[in-house]
C-alpha cells in the first residue's frame, strides 16, 4: 500500500545513514586498505541482507532463480560491489573526504546522459546546462578554488572519484532490467562477488585483521552504507504516492555529510567545498526539473 509519510520517514533514514559514510570511510581507511575495507563491508552486508530476507520469509527465493539471473548475478556483482567500490575506497583513501564525497554525487548527472544512449531519454537543454553547473562544482572542489594553473589536489584521487560515478550510473542503467526482488537482487550481487574480492585482497594485501581498529568501521559500512540504506531508499520508493518529493530528499545527504566531516574527523572545510557543493547540487536540481521519471528515482545513493 502506498503511504506517503512512511516513504518520507524511510528516505530520511536513508540519507541520514549516507550521511554517515563519508566519514566512516575515512576512519576504516586508516586501519584497513580499499580492498580489505572492502572485503569485510561486503561480507557484513550479504550477512544483513540474508538475515533480512529470513526475517521476512523470502530468503528461499535465493535459490528460484533462472541459470540466467544466476549469470546476471555474477556480471552485475563485479560491477557492484566489486569495481565501483574498489574505486569509490581508493578516491576516498587519496581525498580528503570533503572532495571526495560531493563529487561522488554526480552519478545522477552521468545517470541521465547515459540513459540517452541505453534507454532512449531524450537530452534536453536543461541536462546540458545542469552538467556544466555540476562539473564547474567539481573544478572548483579538486582545484581547492585555484584556478591560476588549474592543477588538481590530487589527479588520481579525482580520477577515481569521477570513473566511481561512472560505474554506479552504469550499474543502475543494468539493472533496470533487472526483474529480481531489489534485496534478493542485491545479496546474490553481493554473495557472487565475494570470492572475486577475497582473492584479489588475500593477492594485493593479505587478509585483514579482526583484531585492527578498521573491523568496526567495515561493519558499520556493510551493515548502513550496502545493507539497511539501500533497503530503506527501496521501502520509500515502493511506498511513495510522489517520488520525486522522496528523491529530493537526497539533496539534504552531502550538506549533513559535511557537519560530520568536520565534527568527527576534524577537517577544516574550506570554502572552496562549500562553493563547490553549492554548485554540484544545484546542477543535479537543474537536472530534475522537468524530468520524466527514470531509473534515477530508484537508485539513491550517498
Amino acid at each position: 500500500m502506498k503511504n506517503q509519510r512512511l516513504a518520507m520517514l524511510s528516505g530520511l533514514g536513508a540519507v541520514l545513514l549516507w550521511s554517515t559514510v563519508a566519514t566512516a570511510f575515512k576512519l576504516t581507511l586508516q586501519h584497513y586498505t580499499p580492498l580489505q575495507m572492502m572485503l569485510m563491508a561486503c561480507l557484513t552486508s550479504v550477512v544483513v541482507m540474508a538475515v533480512l530476507l529470513a526475517f521476512q520469509g523470502r530468503l528461499g527465493g535465493v535459490l528460484q532463480l533462472s541459470r540466467w539471473q544466476y549469470l546476471q548475478s555474477l556480471g552485475l556483482g563485479l560491477i557492484n560491489p566489486c569495481l565501483y567500490y574498489l574505486l569509490l575506497f581508493g578516491a576516498f583513501d587519496r581525498l580528503p573526504a570533503q572532495e571526495a564525497q560531493p563529487i561522488n554525487y554526480t552519478w545522477a548527472l552521468v545517470l541521465a546522459y547515459l540513459s540517452v544512449p541505453f534507454l532512449g531519454h531524450r537530452l534536453r537543454g536543461m541536462d546540458i546546462l545542469a552538467g556544466l553547473v555540476c562539473y564547474g562544482g567539481v573544478v572548483v572542489i579538486a582545484t581547492r578554488g585555484n584556478f591560476s594553473d588549474l592543477s588538481f589536489s590530487d589527479p588520481l584521487g579525482v580520477t577515481l572519484a569521477i570513473a566511481s560515478t561512472l560505474v554506479w550510473a552504469s550499474y543502475w542503467i543494468l539493472a533496470t532490467r533487472d526483474r529480481r526482488e531489489p534485496v534478493t537482487g542485491l545479496l546474490l550481487n553481493f554473495l557472487f562477488a565475494l570470492p572475486f574480492i577475497a582473492a584479489l585482497t588475500w593477492w594485493q594485501d593479505g587478509l585483514p585483521s579482526l583484531a585492527s581498529g578498521g573491523f568496526a568501521g567495515s561493519l558499520y559500512v556493510g551493515v548502513f552504507e550496502m545493507g539497511l540504506a539501500f533497503v530503506l531508499w527501496s521501502r520509500a520508493m515502493k511506498l511513495a504516492t510522489n517520488t520525486s518529493r522522496v528523491s529530493n530528499l537526497i539533496f539534504i545527504s552531502p550538506f549533513l555529510s559535511l557537519v560530520f566531516i568536520y565534527l568527527i574527523l576534524g577537517e577544516v572545510i574550506l570554502a572552496s567545498t562549500w562553493v563547490g557543493l553549492v554548485l554540484i547540487v544545484a546542477g543535479l536540481w537543474l537536472q530534475q526539473v522537468g524530468a520524466r521519471p527514470s531509473a534515477g528515482e530508484t537508485a539513491g545513493h550517498g
